[in-house]
Formats: C-alpha cells, structure tokens, sequence
C-alpha cells in the first residue's frame, strides 16, 4: 500500500512548496519573479472567503506533489465553484495515486462547504495528466480563451 499523505500547507512547507512550483511552472515554461512567489505564498495563509489555498502531499514522508484552490461565485449557483488553479507531482511519483489524491482533497474540502463544482484546466498536450483527470472527472467540453 503506498503512504500517500495529503494536508492542508504549513508554514514549514515553504521550500517544498517553493521547489514543486517551481518545476510546476517549469513544466509550463514559466517564470515568475520572486514578488509573485512571495505574495502567493502569504496569499495561501490569509484567511478570507476567496483567497487561495494549498495542500501538500507526501510520499513516504518527503513532499512530492502540491495544489492550488479557490472559491468564487458563479451566476449560476447559490454556492460558490471550487476551481484547482494548479496541480503537481513530481515525475518519479506520478502514476502512484499522488494526483488523484490531491485532487479528492480539493473535493473533500470543497464538500465541507457545500460546493459541489470542482474544476480545472489543463493544456491538450499534456497527456500524462489528461489520462487521470479522463479517469477522475468528466471532460465538459469547453474551450478556454483569454485576452492575454
């Protein structure tokens, strides 16, 4: 049985976390100045309704897989949708349940507060990813645009 541990970030977390983004953005060809680190991280520990949060998860005690949530309203319901803003496990620990993990805490924490919509995107070439998420949820079928 694998000793897959998901919890809510902690402050002692900062390196970890600090190194799985990093190869998370990596991963996206991204690069973020230390400004954006540093507020996102106290972002993830100030308390209000739509301020993003985090968990860790651990495999056999070191941190190999972090994700990003966050609350907001939709037009379309009474409660708000939970959207998984980012989610990484590292390469030699994918396919050992890391990802489906993380993503049922989102989920469970999500349930604690009525919201039942959890979703996310991933880009179409991702296809190591594309094959949990085929597993875990339902493809809806929408198309991102952004004005960037």
């Amino acid at each position: 049985m694998t000793e897959i541990n998901v919890r809510p970030l902690a402050q002692s977390d900062h390196a970890d976390w600090r190194r799985l983004w990093t190869a998370y953005l990596t991963f996206y060809e991204t690069k973020l100045p230390d400004e954006v680190y540093d507020v996102t991280w106290k972002r993830l520990f100030t308390a209000g309704e739509f301020e993003p949060k985090g968990f860790v998860a651990t495999f056999h005690g070191k941190a190999v897989g972090i994700t990003h949530y966050l609350y907001h309203r939709s037009c379309w319901s009474l409660v708000n949708n939970c959207y998984l803003q980012d989610l990484f496990a590292d390469p030699e620990v994918r396919g050992k349940g890391v990802g489906a993990a993380l993503i049922e805490a989102v989920k469970q924490e999500a349930g604690k507060i009525g919201v039942k919509n959890v979703y996310w995107m991933t880009h179409e070439t991702n296809a190591t990813a594309r094959r949990l998420y085929d597993h875990v949820a339902r493809r809806t079928g929408f198309i991102e645009y952004d004005l960037l």
